[in-house]
């Protein structure tokens, strides 16, 4: 049996006994799916533990990262591992929001009458992979991201929900801009996290080159269901967060607006700030992190920890900060060091 323990808060935390339970068997389904991701997944733990506070937390996530880093396999792997239907969708300039949604088709029956059968599309998915998601135009990025928001679609007047749960991880390619539409940041912010997918170093590269060119590999295998996903879903927003957590959750966000923080060096040089989803995500990610790391509340670390992927697509500088060389994760780290 998986061992927890409270988070390091002061004051300390009262906790519930179904709380202390529910965690219990929660946790041996979320390290042993952590480890079968690693299994197939080298030299990208934090990118893995952030996917899985993405999905833990009930969000949809944003890897960017350059070609080759194994986003898409990492994707096709967590929708194995947690035992959800996964589909992948291939962003291009040419496609439709009926390509992602589904289209109604007309139907004629053996008596002759007509109907419209609507025939669902790859949104239709547990986990959608929306890759190269600022290839598509805005109009059919702003289908999906309706989606991710509502969990329902409408086409021709009706209503058609989308399963549960429903998730999407999108993938961005940093350094190709030719022929792409950049995501508006009023859909930037229904990204729970951005994720970036670094280069793996010396020793996990040597390690894909033995394990992935030989004539057999390592196919993951199932180790949580749907239902044990949304139970732990749920668990996460039980998960008490103490005063100070609060406190330090809304200090930095407040400090990353224009004309709010208390040091006007640091904001002076923001063009806007997150909103209060920055807050409710911030909030949703330290319960899921603190979950994953095996603790039953999170604790200011979590915020230190989250702070630049929760608020790094929520925040823009001025052009003048820009021209000086300032970078939004400069920015953050200061207000992250200003928490103490």
């Amino acid at each position: 049996m998986a061992q927890v323990r409270a988070a390091e808060a002061n004051p300390p935390i009262s906790l519930d006994t179904g709380i202390v339970e529910a965690a219990e068997a929660a946790l041996g389904a979320i390290s042993a799916a952590r480890t079968e991701i690693g299994q197939v997944i080298f030299g990208q733990q934090k990118v893995v533990d952030l996917s899985l506070i993405t999905l833990l937390a009930g969000g949809h996530g944003l890897l960017v990262g350059v070609p080759g880093l194994a986003k898409t396999k990492l994707v096709e792997a967590m929708g194995t591992v947690l035992g959800l239907n996964a589909r992948r969708v291939q962003f291009t300039p040419d496609l439709m929001p009926s390509d992602i949604l589904g289209s109604e088709v007309l139907d004629e029956s053996t008596d002759g009458k007509r109907h419209f059968r609507f025939i669902k599309g790859p949104v239709f998915a547990q986990l959608l992979m929306a890759d190269e998601i600022n290839r598509a135009s805005p109009r059919t990025q702003s289908a999906l991201l309706q989606a991710m928001q509502e969990h329902h679609v409408t086409v021709g007047g009706e209503r058609y929900d989308l399963p549960a749960p429903f998730h999407v991880l999108a993938t961005q390619n940093p350094i190709e801009q030719e022929g792409t539409y950049p995501l508006p940041e009023a859909q930037l912010d229904r990204f729970l996290l951005e994720i970036d997918v670094a280069y793996p170093d010396r020793e996990a590269e040597r390690r894909i080159l033995m394990e992935t060119t030989g004539a057999s590999e390592h196919k993951p295998v199932q180790a949580m269901t749907a239902e044990t996903l949304m139970s732990t879903q749920r668990l996460v927003r039980r998960l008490p967060v103490g005063e100070n957590v609060v406190d330090a959750i809304l200090d930095l966000v407040r400090s990353a607006r224009p004309g709010e923080g208390s040091d006007g060096a640091i904001t002076d040089k923001l063009a806007w700030g997150p909103g209060p989803r920055a807050s409710q995500s911030l909030t949703l990610a330290c319960r899921a992190r603190a979950l994953v790391e095996g603790r039953l509340a999170p604790s200011v670390d979590d915020v230190v920890a989250l702070a630049i992927p929760v608020l790094k697509h929520r925040v823009a500088l001025t052009f003048a900060a820009r021209a000086d060389g300032e970078t939004v994760e400069g920015i953050i780290g200061k207000l992250v060091e200003r928490l103490g």
